[in-house]
């Protein structure tokens, strides 16, 4: 039984337009870049993990058919990131009211490990931290943590925005977890290629 009261959002919503392709579905390591999402989420110590999707929704929904993960279609998707974010997490706290905290992801980091997530947690128990965020490169990302307090203001999200701007705000309640790896998501065919080569 999870005593942890922290959800995962997977925010795959996106249409993949300067791939072509669902890069949802972009094989890799013998899953799906979203599927390892999942599998990462749902073996770590989260409590619960809803799949947010827009684009291609009914193709992805069909390949991620026997997932024990909650499925939700953003309707607004084309609004941009902002809506997605809204909608997962309109969505899990209403299935999940207890939720303390959640943590965003990407369906294409294949470098997400449970594990790392497992970290993120434990930053936010242990060291009483509001925002925990993935550092990589020169910047920071997803996946990323933040507790209910910023719940309201994630709601008030608009546009083609993600969280960092929250990140940037709150920056003397963050703390940042090394992942090097996260540098590396897929955008274009040059992308998936490079890491079919890893």
């Amino acid at each position: 039984m999870h005593t942890n009261k922290t959800g995962v959002i997977i925010l795959a919503a996106g249409a993949s337009s300067r791939l072509g392709s669902p890069k949802q579905l972009l094989a890799y390591s013998g899953a799906t870049l979203l599927q390892h999402s999942i599998d990462a989420a749902q073996s770590s110590d989260a409590s619960s993990v809803l799949v947010v999707l827009g684009a291609n929704a009914d193709l992805i929904k069909s390949e991620i058919g026997h997932t024990a993960a909650n499925v939700v279609v953003n309707p607004e998707w084309k609004e941009g990131m902002a809506s997605t974010i809204r909608c997962g997490l309109q969505t899990l706290v209403e299935m999940h009211p207890e939720t303390e905290a959640l943590i965003f992801m990407v369906a294409d980091q294949p470098f997400v490990t449970a594990a790392l997530l497992n970290n993120l947690m434990e930053l936010n128990r242990n060291e009483q931290r509001s925002i925990v965020a993935s550092k990589y490169g020169s910047t920071f990302g997803t996946p990323v943590l933040f507790t209910k307090r910023f719940f309201p203001e994630l709601m008030e999200l608009t546009g083609d925005v993600g969280a960092k701007s929250l990140v940037r705000k709150y920056m003397d309640e963050a703390t940042f977890v090394s992942f090097p790896k996260g540098e590396i998501d897929i955008d274009t065919v040059e992308d998936y290629k490079n890491l079919s080569e890893e």
